[in-house]
């Protein structure tokens, strides 16, 4: 399914040149190369009890909710020594038969809408125990530019990694978007990637039956010929089996890529160059792999017209984090702080820090401060809006603003402003009252400092490194 390595290699800048293949290209290729009989009799390793139970344990820790049997993870729970014992029989004689998963439109941030398939809690067990023993044997062979869905690999790695290849002067990307993957996966294909390496035939058969498991949605069932249900735990590790034949071509054509899932950018050194590529790697996809590429959505074009992962590159290397992310998490913001909510102010406090949190330890790899110190500021005086408008009465927020510093006429002006409570937040005497030191007190998430530590200590580190 993959060019042979005596194929047409092509160059890293996108043009192709015939000969013999070198040695090097022998060398990336046999080293991601997924063996052959990687594996034969690994059902027993799936049912053991110590596996069975830690993948309870990682579908509790991950929650979720029920599936079509309306069985929560707490009621399987409470008779899960009983529910091994059943499981072992049935997947060992080869009658254990997936459950149809629950369908759950989901809003995506461009308006349209996701549908996940909600497994029910027994039969995400089965999957996630299938997760731990196949991951340790596919893993190792999976390309060190593949980022998604892998233990110890995450976003910023790959950010990371799109940034060497942007300053090696690299300054064109192949943006390549796979229309609908999750729901086009051909299960063919994958499950004869699959049992190229492994031979034994109950597991084989039990993840056909998780793939071809029908999906109930407003209480009618329709078949599923074709795709991975997103939903379940299984579903990212195959994904990354048959996108694997993806990543091997590429380093055959010895592109510098990085794939975060099913988003893959390659980066090449012209636009010629990478228009060519965008065209020699759609034919592959859809010939090869039957995926269908997005024309649309999937580009050939300058590193800083197209976003990564949340970011956006420039040119010379640095990542700043793309407009359409920092307007996504304002939404979020202004849900916290909604106005008319009317809970207590540490209980908004809490929240917002458990989203800024968030969102900083995922963009702290970006190269500018600003978002950040910006970001700071606005949610302030969302706060200031917030807590002003809590004190309602005239004399309230008088006694409030004065018992924080401000003088009694400030305190009244404000207090008797026929202004929105958005521009009263920006008024001197709001930000006498709630100043910095009054957020710090509050145990406000400054992502700004947070920022600035953290470069602090990496400059740091990269230092002793270069000494050492």
């Amino acid at each position: 399914m993959v060019a042979k390595d005596s194929n047409i290699i092509h160059g890293s800048n996108g043009e192709g040149s015939t000969g013999a293949v070198d040695h090097e290209v022998h060398r990336v290729t046999s080293a991601i190369r997924i063996p052959q009989d990687l594996a034969k009799d690994v059902i027993e390793d799936v049912v053991k009890t110590a596996n069975l139970k830690s993948a309870f344990k990682a579908v509790k820790r991950n929650k979720g909710a029920p599936g079509i049997d309306k069985r929560t993870i707490n009621e399987v729970q409470e008779s899960l020594d009983e529910i091994i014992q059943e499981l072992q029989s049935s997947i060992i004689n080869g009658k254990y038969t997936s459950s149809c998963v629950r369908g759950v439109q989901i809003p995506k941030p461009n308006g349209k809408i996701r549908l996940l398939g909600i497994p029910t809690v027994i039969d995400r067990m089965v999957q996630q125990a299938i997760v731990q023993v196949l991951s340790p044997l596919f893993d190792p062979h999976f390309s060190n530019n593949s980022y998604g869905f892998r233990p110890k690999r995450s976003a910023q790695g790959a950010i990371s990694k799109a940034k060497e290849f942007v300053k090696s002067g690299k300054s064109w990307v192949v943006d390549m978007d796979i229309e609908a993957f999750f729901d086009n996966v051909n299960h063919d294909i994958l499950m004869s990637l699959i049992a190229r390496s492994i031979s034994d035939k109950k597991l084989l058969k039990l993840i056909r039956s998780f793939l071809n498991a029908g999906m109930m949605q407003n209480g009618l069932m329709s078949k599923r010929d074709l795709g991975t249900p997103q939903g379940g735990p299984l579903s990212p590790l195959l994904s990354n089996i048959l996108l694997h034949e993806l990543d091997r071509e590429l380093h055959l054509r010895k592109h510098s890529f990085v794939r975060y899932a099913d988003d893959c950018n390659i980066y090449v050194a012209s636009k010629k160059a990478a228009q060519r590529v965008l065209t020699s790697i759609t034919k592959f996809l859809e010939s090869k792999l039957k995926l269908k590429v997005n024309l649309t959505k999937s580009a050939a074009s300058s590193v800083q017209d197209r976003k990564f992962l949340g970011f956006t590159l420039l040119t010379d290397g640095s990542a700043i984090i793309a407009r359409e992310s920092i307007s996504r998490f304002k939404d979020k913001v202004r849900l916290i702080t909604k106005r008319s909510r009317g809970v207590k102010f540490d209980t908004i406090i809490r929240e917002l820090n458990q989203a800024t949190r968030g969102w900083f330890l995922y963009f702290k790899c970006s190269d500018f401060p600003k978002p950040m110190k910006h970001l700071d500021g606005w949610i302030r005086r969302r706060l200031r809006s917030y807590r002003i408008k809590q004190r309602k009465r005239k004399f309230s927020i008088k006694t409030f603003l004065t018992a924080h510093g401000v003088s009694q006429r400030s305190s009244w002006s404000l207090a008797c402003s026929r202004k929105g409570w958005w521009r009263k937040s920006l008024s001197h005497a709001a930000h006498q009252a709630l100043n910095l030191k009054y957020f710090e007190k509050s145990n406000l998430f400054s992502m700004y400092t947070s920022f600035v530590k953290h470069k602090s200590e990496t400059a740091v580190c990269d230092i002793a490194c270069t000494v050492v």
